[in-house]
């Protein structure tokens, strides 16, 4: 599928009524998980759509161009309003946490399993670890607070286990910066995975600080306050891996075109028969948007999109959200990896006075950090803490189930 080549005749933009912008929500007891996660990746690629025009519009000189995007900008916030209505009101914001992390573990592993630059496929496995750990702490809230299963939530489709303990996380803000991609001889793919991972980890971050200071005890706002500062890290390192060196009007093309990508993947793979019909429905909305975006490169800026996509402009590999359990496992062999300014090392090579440790002995209080806390507390009324495993964790240091580690990835301890 290449979209260039399905593009409409009309560039004219069909707005919906505003009654129309209230869909019907999932049944949160009967909705699949991946279903919830793909609502959850579509809203942060509206989310982004919108962020990226705003932006646009306040670095552009040219009314005319701005009232164009102007009104895609309108179309985009529509259907943002849409998906954001599927939420049911019956589900809590933990409940919804779970699907937002549920989300970045498989739509990460994902990506990384097919990821071609190894350069990338390093940091979507490292951050991957952070996620997965932020699963299991939120799960182990979930049951000790409400009395729900974490199991019930993911379907059994994704571990429940530590990762990277969020306490090791922090890192000194120079070691989030990674080396950009070149977006003229990367794999297309890898360019859609930059911009996607970037979008996905963005929506969860201002999910996080939206909702983090509504939620109902102390505990829990300190838990998503610190986690939420993870998920800043991992939006400095994602959108680091963008090619900076498109213009304007070359990045809302490619904008329009990743959207394109993520409904046309969305729609081969849902099963919900209503939602399936509304992926379609804005895969084609998408294709008017691409099309303006077209047009207005081609007339502002003098390009055409075969001169964006010299190698084509087919789909690559559709994304498809599915558990990726022995992919995880394997690379949890990974933890004792932190950041050492663009590159990953393991803990035990930074040299002792490196600003890993000093931001850390600034940042961390590692046993009054809310995420090691919430574990504690939890094996002190339960006898342990709350896990979904296939088979004993794959890191030795991570199967002691009435203690939890503070030091793994943080401190120079024997492998």
């Amino acid at each position: 599928m290449n979209p260039f080549k399905v593009l409409p005749k009309t560039d004219e933009i069909a707005y919906e009524k505003q009654t129309a912008l209230s869909l019907a929500p999932y049944d949160k007891l009967a909705a699949l998980p991946y279903t919830k996660t793909r609502i959850i990746l579509l809203s942060g690629a509206e989310f982004e759509a919108n962020w990226f025009l705003h932006q646009f519009n306040r670095h552009c000189l040219n009314n005319d161009v701005r009232r164009i995007l102007a009104a895609v900008r309108r179309d985009e916030q529509q259907q943002q309003k849409a998906l954001s209505s599927l939420k049911p009101l019956d589900e809590n914001i933990l409940e919804t946490t779970i699907a937002y992390e549920q989300l970045a573990v498989d739509l990460t592993a994902e990506m990384a399993e097919k990821e071609k630059n190894l350069f990338v496929k390093a940091q979507l496995n490292f951050a991957l670890l952070e996620d997965f750990d932020h699963l299991y702490r939120y799960s182990d809230l979930l049951d000790m607070e409400n009395g729900f299963n974490g199991y019930d939530y993911t379907g059994g489709y994704t571990e429940i286990t530590p990762g990277r303990p969020t306490v090791a996380e922090p890192r000194h803000p120079d070691d989030d910066v990674r080396r950009y991609i070149n977006f003229w001889q990367d794999d297309l793919l890898t360019i859609l995975h930059t911009g996607i991972i970037t979008a996905a980890e963005q929506q969860t971050m201002n999910y996080y600080m939206n909702v983090g200071n509504t939620y109902p005890t102390d505990e829990g706002r300190k838990l998503y306050s610190e986690i939420a500062m993870i998920e800043e890290q991992h939006v400095t390192g994602y959108g680091a891996l963008c090619d900076p060196s498109l213009c304007w009007f070359e990045s809302w093309v490619v904008h329009e075109y990743t959207e394109c990508y993520l409904y046309y993947s969305a729609y081969e793979d849902e099963t919900d028969a209503r939602l399936k019909k509304l992926w379609l429905k804005n895969y084609e909305k998408e294709l008017v948007h691409l099309k303006i975006a077209v047009e207005t490169m081609q007339k502002y800026n003098g390009r055409a999109w075969e001169q964006l996509f010299k190698g084509g402009a087919d789909f690559p590999s559709l994304i498809k959200l599915r558990p990726h359990k022995e992919y995880i496992r394997n690379v949890l062999k990974s933890i004792r990896l932190t950041g050492y300014k663009e590159d990953l090392v393991k803990i035990t090579e930074l040299p002792d006075d490196y600003g890993f440790f000093k931001y850390q002995d600034e940042v961390v209080t590692p046993d009054g950090a809310a995420t090691h806390n919430v574990i504690e507390r939890y094996i002190k009324e339960k006898g342990k803490d709350y896990r979904t495993e296939d088979a004993p964790h794959p890191d030795k240091l991570l199967r002691d189930r009435k203690k939890d580690n503070t030091t793994l990835g943080r401190v120079k301890t024997p492998e």
